[in-house]
């Protein structure tokens, strides 16, 4: 139907039970049979004309005006002082950027405009998309061996060979409780590959550190060879409070930024503003930007991290 709404969802595992929520929420509670679809940050460079003439719903996503449902906890979701103000909260509209992720909010709403009761499924969802979207594991090592059903799917998701892949988890979603989409067989094989991935980014960390001072890492993981684990920097240099990174997506290059939940800084910067400056955005303790080429990439990781260090030095 040319008139069915999509839900449009960031592409990690906040994102993903971000969709399933709010499209089992619409079609229980409104008669709404939405479909989903993947959104990144280089589908920002038109924003205004997105889908245009077209029904959509974005999720844990910046904010867009003509969005039938939006829901999203990040500080840097409007992309002008226009979008901020075009924002206000409705039944259909809610930002929450105190919120560790975006599902919660999601149930909140839900239940208190649509009268829409969640099951254990999903309230297990949401509370493992706040551990996992604010890095709220209990140390580094079930952030990087963790093996509970949603850190297994986590970690599966990083191996996601294509759109229709992960359109297909997020329909698992919507049925499946945590334990049964770890289980199922696709899911599987793919954490089985991510954890060998994981296991040789770990290997491969080390000789990436172009820089280590003044309690901040840089490294340049840029090559295509080199596998990346997000949390390799606070696991081999767990004395830092903030790790700067190049690596490699599909589209180009990206600067990583993240402060070490297990070593927190004595001053924090807001790396999520700081990434704004330079076309990306995050939050307080993490972020990203995709500058245009790799040379771009590197002053930029170099300049956030002197950035950092500056602010550490002061605070000394």
């Amino acid at each position: 139907m040319a008139d069915r709404l999509c839900i449009h969802y960031h592409r990690d595992f906040d994102g993903m039970v971000s969709a399933a929520v709010l499209a089992v929420a619409l079609q229980s509670s409104r008669g709404e049979n939405a479909t989903w679809s993947d959104i990144n940050y280089d589908q920002r460079s038109d924003w205004p004309n997105f889908r245009l003439g077209e029904r959509f719903a974005i999720v844990d996503f910046h904010f867009h005006p003509r969005a039938e449902y939006w829901f999203d906890h990040h500080p840097t979701t409007f992309l002008s002082e226009e979008l901020r103000a075009a924002y206000t909260p409705n039944e259909r509209w809610r930002w929450d950027e105190t919120s560790p992720s975006c599902p919660p909010l999601i149930l909140r709403h839900a239940r208190e405009h649509w009268g829409f009761e969640t099951d254990t499924r999903f309230a297990e969802m949401a509370y493992w998309s706040d551990i996992v979207d604010a890095a709220r594991y209990k140390d580094v090592e079930q952030a990087v061996f963790g093996d509970e059903p949603a850190l297994r799917i986590a970690r599966a998701l990083t191996v996601a060979p294509n759109s229709e892949w992960l359109n297909q988890v997020v329909e698992w979603m919507t049925r499946d409780t945590l334990d049964e989409l770890a289980r199922r067989t696709e899911v599987d094989k793919a954490f089985t590959r991510a954890s060998r991935n994981r296991d040789r980014a770990l290997q491969q960390f080390p000789p990436t550190v172009e820089s280590k001072q003044d309690g901040v890492l840089f490294y340049d993981a840029s090559s295509p060879t080199i596998r990346r684990e997000r949390f390799a920097p606070f696991y081999h240099h767990p004395d830092i409070h903030y790790a700067v990174g190049v690596i490699p997506t599909r589209q180009g290059f990206h600067v990583s930024c993240g402060q070490n939940p297990w070593n927190p800084p004595p001053v924090e910067v807001h790396i999520g503003e700081i990434m704004e400056r330079y076309g990306g955005g995050g939050h307080k303790a993490v972020g990203g930007a995709n500058p245009p080429d790799l040379p771009a990439a590197r002053r930029t990781a170099a300049e956030i991290a002197e950035k950092l260090r500056g602010a550490l030095l002061r605070r000394a």
